[in-house]
């Protein structure tokens, strides 16, 4: 398949289109719809981001909720009752998301698993001709990304990754000054995520599966393994088998940020990290990593701890691009300009004008979802499109390939192939678990 340009995904001004899109917005979730105009979907996925996603789904008057899949009954059953409680009628229920796939009525699904149950829902969900609402990371491997891309395209799917600070107004405003070239050459980037607020999980012993839960259908094209609570529910993202820890789970969101302004592919990856917050504990994945992403003009750094509030800047998270005037540093709260310094003529003189602190945007959310809808009726390529979401998450996916490998790896982005060891190469898919099958396309 042919490969797209990422620029042709980014367009010519960032803020324009988020504007745009939520002018958009604005009218169509306000206007009056008939019957004829409703768009049917289903939630695959009932957990907190599920509900969350199917909650400002349904602040758009022309949207109804037909179905919803979860491997856990209890899920199932709060997700029904959202919908009854925001639209009054209560919508089927399945342990078994390809009974929604099946269905005629449905015309867009909201995948909203673990990652590693992202790629086949999404792929079968556009083979059935229906158009995806797909939480991030895309997907667990690079590997899934590309086929997930394939299939959207070989039968002309909108699909959208949940990646909505694409549609926030501030990282568009930020994004858009980074391009300007005000800052100068820039040559570094770094993104972080410290959270405080996510610590150790302990290490509970294997047990049964709760009461109401298909777990082998949970575990899906995964190892089979013992059920143990720690690996389940919201925790699952800190084992390999089905997420990619914290490099995938903000990364996914801050690294797409850069890669949004910079607008290049990623060429290779080395990597550092481990357990040192959490020795004991049962999680798999590194509570402290830096990873540092090689482009062909700058260098991302990847900086990420569990357990710890305050990481560069004084910020939780976010995003800085240090050039050669300036420094831009954007999270969720806002963004300013910080100026670079130049001591050569003596006094130290500043090299440009610094921008205050400027406030962050909301509800960008529901601009994301709008967007989607919007989308789904024009047919055009969405504010997150599928393939902007793959090739912003390989970034991520090499950095956690060269921590676990403890080696430097390369990229050939127009290729999508992997130069290193073997060990490592195998990293860039995943085999699945018998009967699924990762379906290809050629």
């Amino acid at each position: 398949m042919k490969k797209i340009s990422r620029r042709k995904f980014i367009g010519s001004s960032a803020v324009s289109g988020v504007m745009a899109s939520s002018l958009t917005s604005a009218a169509s979730s306000t206007k009056q719809v008939s019957p004829n105009d409703k768009i049917h979907v289903a939630l695959i996925g009932a957990g907190g981001m599920g509900k969350g996603d199917l909650r400002d789904f349904l602040r758009i008057d022309e949207v109804e909720c037909l179905a919803v899949a979860d491997v856990d009954e209890s899920r199932v059953q709060e997700a029904k009752e959202l919908v009854k409680e925001r639209r009054g009628n209560t919508p089927d229920g399945y342990k078994d998301f390809r009974q929604i796939i099946d269905r005629k009525d449905i015309d867009a699904v909201i995948v909203a698993t673990p990652d590693h149950w992202h790629a086949l829902p999404t792929i079968y969900a556009c083979e059935s001709g229906k158009d995806v609402y797909v939480e991030k990371p895309l997907a667990l491997t690079i590997q899934e990304g590309r086929a997930m891309v394939e299939a959207a395209r070989k039968y002309d799917r909108v699909v959208q990754v949940g990646t909505q600070q694409r549609s926030s107004r501030h990282f568009a405003e930020a994004v858009d000054f980074v391009r300007s070239g005000q800052l100068g050459k820039i040559r570094q980037v770094r993104a972080w995520a410290y959270l405080d607020w996510k610590g150790g999980i302990g290490n509970p012993p294997d047990e049964q599966p709760p009461a109401g839960v298909d777990y082998d259908f949970w575990l899906g094209p995964a190892p089979k393994r013992p059920f143990n609570p720690a690996r389940f529910h919201f925790t699952f993202r800190w084992f390999w088998d089905y997420s990619g820890g914290l490099m995938t789970d903000w990364g996914a969101h801050m690294v797409d940020v850069a890669m949004w302004a910079m607008g290049e592919d990623p060429i290779g990856a080395m990597a550092t990290g481990g357990k040192y917050a959490y020795p004991d504990d049962i999680m798999e994945t590194p509570d402290t990593q830096t990873s540092l992403i090689e482009f062909p003009t700058f260098t991302i750094t990847w900086e990420h701890m569990l357990g710890a509030g305050v990481g560069p800047w004084q910020r939780e998270h976010g995003v800085s691009f240090h050039g050669q005037n300036g420094i831009l540093i954007v999270d969720r709260g806002g963004w300013e300009v910080h100026s670079e310094t130049d001591s050569e003529g003596h006094p130290r003189t500043y090299r440009m004008k610094p921008v205050p602190r400027r406030g962050g945007s909301s509800d960008y959310h529901f601009t994301h979802v709008q967007n989607f809808i919007d989308c789904m009726k024009s047919r055009e390529k969405p504010t997150a499109d599928v393939e902007v979401g793959h090739r912003s998450v390989i970034a991520c996916h090499l950095g956690n390939i060269a921590a676990r490998q403890r080696t430097q790896v390369r990229w050939d982005p127009t290729t999508e192939k992997l130069t290193g060891p073997p060990e490592a190469q195998k990293l860039v898919g995943v085999e699945y678990r018998a009967p699924w099958t990762l379906p290809t396309f050629s």
